[in-house]
């Protein structure tokens, strides 16, 4: 009875800590960003954008619903906040306010969510899994992360004019609707603007009369780790007003894998998602 009993015990416990996990639901919106459904302080019902490269949390300024009970410093920063999603409740949650957020959004809400743990980004079943052991990695393939600055940096392989592979790094970012978003400098470097087909164009020009010229074209091939992806939506800046930095993996991106981050931010693993194959976001 004894050598039965014990036998159960370890079972369950060994049940628990292979499958020891929280989970937490998201929607995604036509514009392909998440929406987690929160309950800050108690009383501030709240649809935040997950931002993945950001840690804390932010308030918009054309929010839909009330922030009332979130109190914000003469710096617009509010500490010490409690985050309620589901059963989770996540405490000494920082806030920033008058932070522009996606559509359908009253704020953002980064990687604060997972607390330092390994987690994962299902788009199959529009959930986060955060994990307390090592997750089943079964189907998915390793690619090596820089976590800098809040941002996720992956690196792939660009083919820009059919031949040689471009390679640059992008940093993941989930709160840019659109596919690929190219670097000022990369999109100088290698013509973009002379290479890829242009499908759209748009000027715009600030109070002192300088203009930036943003277009969209289509990049024939990105490679992902041992993933290729063809016809890619990808756009960059021209004109006097260039102020993009760094390369963008957008939203569009994002969803066409289901995504596992280790706890170290040094690796991710990721696996085709039903998106995969799906026609691509248009920015207009």
């Amino acid at each position: 009875m004894f050598k039965k009993t014990s036998f159960i015990i370890l079972f369950c416990t060994g049940f628990t800590c292979i499958n020891a996990q929280q989970t937490i639901p998201f929607r995604i919106t036509k514009h392909n960003n998440i929406i987690v459904k929160t309950l800050v302080n108690k009383k501030d019902s709240l649809d935040l954008m997950f931002q993945i490269a950001m840690e804390d949390a932010s308030i918009s300024p054309e929010r839909q619903r009330k922030a009332d009970h979130i109190v914000f410093d003469k710096e617009e920063i509010s500490e010490d906040n409690t985050v309620q999603i589901g059963k989770l409740t996540l405490n000494k949650v920082r806030f920033s306010d008058n932070q522009m957020a996606g559509h359908e959004a009253d704020g953002k809400i980064g990687t604060v969510l997972f607390g330092g743990k390994a987690f994962k980004i299902d788009y199959d079943h529009n959930q986060f899994i955060i994990y307390d052991q090592k997750p089943d990695l079964k189907g998915y393939e390793p690619i090596t992360t820089l976590y800098d600055h809040e941002g996720f940096y992956i690196v792939a392989d660009n083919v820009i004019d059919g031949k040689k592979q471009q390679e640059a790094y992008f940093v993941l970012q989930s709160g840019y609707s659109g596919g690929l978003l190219y670097s000022n400098d990369f999109a100088a470097e290698k013509e973009l603007d002379k290479k890829l087909k242009i499908t759209g164009e748009k000027t715009l020009k600030n109070s002192s009369g300088k203009s930036v010229i943003t277009k969209q074209g289509i990049l024939p091939f990105l490679k992902v780790g041992n993933n290729v992806l063809k016809d890619v939506s990808a756009g960059f800046f021209i004109g006097d007003l260039k102020k993009q930095t760094v390369n963008y993996f957008g939203a569009d991106m994002l969803r066409r894998f289901n995504w596992i981050f280790d706890a170290d931010r040094k690796t991710a693993y990721i696996k085709p998602s039903k998106y995969f194959s799906e026609p691509y976001y248009i920015i207009k």
